[in-house]
């Protein structure tokens, strides 16, 4: 099993692994971006929370491609 580190990808047997650190900080972005979406929802401000939530989903499709 032949393991190495290239430019924040981790490849095990010539297969690249995403980075775990990368995924998780995109993760809490794209969840922070959820909640102040919620919070204009909250206030009634509708169309600020569905912009959030549609740049939550872009943010969610960029954390799957890390």
């Amino acid at each position: 099993m032949q393991n190495k580190n290239i430019k924040g990808y981790l490849e095990v047997n010539g297969q690249k692994v995403p980075d775990p650190k990368l995924h998780q900080t995109v993760s809490f972005i794209k969840s922070a971006i959820r909640l102040g979406a919620c919070a204009f929802g909250f206030f009634g401000l509708y169309e600020l929370g569905f912009i959030g939530l549609f740049l939550a989903e872009l943010v969610g499709i960029g954390e799957e491609l890390v």
